[in-house]
């Protein structure tokens, strides 16, 4: 399980360019990981690959990057209020993108964070819009739907 979860994760790492330079995503592969490892060490061990190990990697994968995001928009928020160094909104929409759009919905809500500016608003909609044709695209190519 490990091993499965730290290919894919690595593997986005090296392919997607600006992964590489996303703090909150490299935070959020060494959550799954170790998450992974935890599980793997105390529970019971699955085949690397398998779809039963795919799943749990999605399972992880969407708690994780949902309170990653929430994590960013919290430290944003923070920066914000005191006039510091800000997370960009690219690094915000990457998480959503990557499936992190409900912890970022909860935290704009929790936070009040996000809410007002029509422009990240509207990219917001875009990331949401964008990821469920990605899924769309890939439970049609998997023959799935």
């Amino acid at each position: 399980m490990v091993l499965t979860f730290t290919a894919i994760l690595l593997g986005l790492l090296a392919l997607v360019r600006p992964l590489q330079k996303n703090n909150f995503y490299i935070l959020h592969s060494a959550i799954v990981i170790l998450s992974a490892y935890y599980v793997q060490t105390h529970y019971f061990t699955v085949t690397p690959f398998a779809a039963k190990t795919i799943l749990l990697f999605l399972v992880f994968h969407l708690v994780s990057i949902n309170l990653t995001t929430m994590l960013a928009y919290y430290i944003d928020k923070r920066a914000a209020v005191r006039h510091k160094w800000r997370v960009p909104e690219n690094t915000l929409h990457t998480l959503e993108f990557l499936g992190g759009w409900i912890g970022a919905f909860a935290a704009q809500k929790i936070f009040r964070h996000k809410t007002v500016k029509k422009s990240y608003r509207q990219i917001f909609f875009l990331m949401i819009i964008s990821e469920i044709a990605a899924i769309w695209i890939i439970l049609k190519y998997l023959q799935l739907i």
